[in-house]
């Protein structure tokens, strides 16, 4: 273990007083692969149960958990936060995964041993257990990514993902603060212009309590946007030089 890296994990949150708790008491002993300086940082998005008091009375026990309230706000916007505010604390390494309890943090350790071979190490969720619904959606996110950019991803979604700091700031600040999407921008970007990244497999539950934020009218309103929104972001991302 080399003790000077820090590491960030960060997880948006909203309605998961089912899953908080577990979530963060499963998660908080990961931040022992990184130095002191490493935290868990949470924003929630104006939950409207009490995942957000629930948080605040964790920091009591886990003084490395830190707590945002960033109401009305979306998923996408609220991981932007996050990457940002890891990126200006000078986080070594940036790990996201969600608050809802579908990933394993046993399965963290395999990527970390990775991490000096590669600039990111991506979760492919080969099986997943949380609906045809939710892999429809995949589905036409990566067809989405193809047909903008030409890049074919495996996984583009997939929130278990360690990457190294520096290079999400390469890509964060072309993205526009309500984008609803960052995770599938980074899967491309980092295979589409030179990254180091791969791609492992991970154990993908259905969520562990609570009701799913998502559901088939805000998925087809976010994939509305996403169309207007990809637009943009390929001229952004049009002076990087893509990997022969």
């Amino acid at each position: 273990m080399i003790m000077e890296e820090s590491l960030y994990i960060v997880m948006p949150a909203y309605n998961e007083e089912a899953n908080i708790v577990s979530v963060v008491e499963e998660w908080y002993p990961i931040l022992d692969f990184g130095n002191d300086q490493s935290r868990l940082v949470i924003a929630d998005g104006g939950s409207k149960d009490n995942t957000l008091s629930i948080l605040y009375d964790l920091q009591q026990k886990y003084p490395k958990l830190v707590v945002f309230s960033k109401p009305d706000t979306d998923h996408g916007t609220k991981v932007i936060f996050l990457y940002k505010y890891a990126i200006e604390q000078g986080a070594t390494w940036i790990f996201q995964t969600d608050s809802d309890g579908q990933t394993l943090p046993s399965e963290f350790a395999g990527f970390w041993e990775k991490r000096h071979e590669y600039d990111a190490i991506l979760g492919n969720r080969t099986n997943r257990e949380d609906g045809n619904d939710r892999k429809f959606v995949e589905f036409i996110l990566r067809m989405y990514l193809f047909t903008f950019f030409g890049t074919m991803v495996p996984d583009a979604n997939a929130p278990f993902r360690l990457m190294k700091s520096h290079v999400v700031n390469k890509y964060i600040s072309l993205m526009p603060e309500d984008f609803n999407l960052p995770n599938a921008i980074l899967a491309m970007s980092f295979k589409k212009y030179g990254d180091k990244v791969c791609f492992d497999e991970i154990t993908f539950r259905p969520r562990q309590g609570g009701k799913n934020y998502m559901n088939k009218k805000r998925i087809l309103k976010i994939g509305k946007k996403a169309l207007s929104d990809f637009h943009q972001l390929k001229k952004n991302f049009a002076h990087l030089k893509k990997s022969n």
